[in-house]
């Protein structure tokens, strides 16, 4: 992309030109803002995290191998799991925040694998 394309496209939900005062060029973007609506279960999922990160390492689980099949498994366990018991038997979390943290690692994974498959597509179509 050349500085001549960069923001082209891109346009501000109020109406204002890209280089009028006040623009911001932001509309059709993903509302991030909108995840501090689930700030409970946010901090719940990292305390799972910061568990993770105590009894193994901190960011290991991108090493795991097969890793999206082993997430997607430990995601189904605790997800079975919150029928029998609320908490956790090994830490002190509701089962429920161990399926969401297994549900987004085992999400990024699968993006990261894609975005490296589409990589490798792109690259060798330019070839």
């Amino acid at each position: 992309m050349t500085l001549m394309e960069f923001g082209k496209g891109e346009t501000d939900p109020t109406g204002r030109g890209q280089h009028d005062d006040g623009a911001k060029t932001d509309e059709g973007k993903p509302q991030a803002s909108l995840l501090l609506m689930f700030g409970k279960a946010l901090r719940a999922v990292a305390r799972v995290g910061t568990f993770g990160a105590i009894k193994y390492t901190r960011g290991g689980w991108q090493s795991v191998p097969d890793g999206i099949n082993r997430y997607t498994d430990a995601m189904l366990r605790h997800l079975l799991e919150e029928h029998y018991e609320e908490y956790d038997s090994d830490l002190p979390v509701l089962h429920a925040a161990q399926t969401a943290w297994n549900a987004l690692a085992r999400l990024e994974l699968m993006l990261r694998e894609k975005e490296n498959d589409d990589a490798v597509h792109n690259t060798s179509e330019t070839r």
